[in-house]
């Protein structure tokens, strides 16, 4: 069986690329050895300085922005074909567009929430629910939907140690808010909540065609923003993870860039937990 000197021969496609966990996973692929990658996110000026990081580490690296509102469909369809007309393939899909959940604060005076206010579901309008809903779920499947389409057609990958490849992998950002409750999150919880049911099912039907399909489900990550830097060390949000602290965008990049090499070969719809143990307490 053919094999490659690294672990990430083929092209990686990262959504929500500008900043944060996308920025760090798509900066990851790089410093691991990928040389192709396209990168998605509707901020055009953040995703040229995604770029930027890159080309710092990788000067050989193969780099092609794409402003893309996963919200709208046309777009997505227009831009993944493009990806294909300049790279010919997707092996590795990592869909981490989407907003993140900031847990309220003990400590301070604003309720920190989906940029905004958390509420139970009796507080919610129906364009809060849609916004949500849309954003985290409908927007990470209309990009998986065009990925599965056209790995389901490609040639398998070779892998770097000679172990059965795969036509492509895919890895969604879900959040350890999709596997356990928290107070007034109802519809930031049910919509990563989908995100994991979603990949359980995509794995099941894509295997057949070589195909896998894992998630991550990250806690509370340090994004470095000064939203995330109002939550200190000792507040109950961080001290309920048995580890009794932040992530890291990279501890999150490493999970992904795990699930998505050859090296989880044999893993197929699993949910990682990133969370420091919050799920277990």
């Amino acid at each position: 069986m053919a094999m490659s000197n690294t672990l990430f021969p083929g092209v990686a496609l990262v959504t929500g690329a500008s900043s944060g966990i996308g920025r760090q996973i798509a900066i990851s692929f790089a410093a691991e050895g990928c040389r192709k990658l396209a990168l998605f996110d509707k901020n055009g000026n953040d995703l040229a300085e995604t770029k930027s990081a890159i080309k710092n580490i990788a000067e050989d690296a193969e780099v092609h922005l794409f402003e893309t509102d996963n919200l709208d469909a046309d777009q997505v369809f227009k831009n993944m074909s493009l990806v294909i007309a300049q790279f010919g393939r997707i092996d590795y899909a990592v869909n981490c567009a989407g907003m993140f959940y900031i847990f309220p604060c003990a400590q301070s005076t604003k309720s920190l929430g989906i940029y905004g206010p958390t509420k139970p579901s009796h507080n919610l309008t129906t364009a809060e629910f849609d916004h949500v809903m849309h954003t985290n779920f409908r927007g990470l499947w209309l990009c998986a939907r065009e990925e599965l389409n056209y790995m389901s057609t490609q040639d398998v990958g070779v892998t770097h140690d000679g172990r059965p490849g795969f036509r492509g992998s895919i890895v969604n950002v879900g959040s350890n808010l999709g596997l356990v409750g928290k107070p007034e999150t109802p519809v930031y919880s049910a919509s990563k909540a989908a995100i994991i049911s979603l990949t359980r099912s995509d794995a099941i039907d894509y295997a057949k065609h070589q195909i896998r399909v894992n998630c991550v489900c990250p806690g509370v990550i340090d994004l470095r923003t000064p939203m995330t830097a109002d939550v200190p060390e000792d507040d109950p949000a961080v001290q309920t993870a048995v580890m009794k602290r932040k992530g890291t965008p990279q501890e999150v990049a490493d999970a992904v860039l795990f699930l998505s090499s050859p090296k989880a070969s044999f893993i197929q719809g699993a949910a990682l937990s990133v969370d420091g143990g919050y799920t277990i307490s």
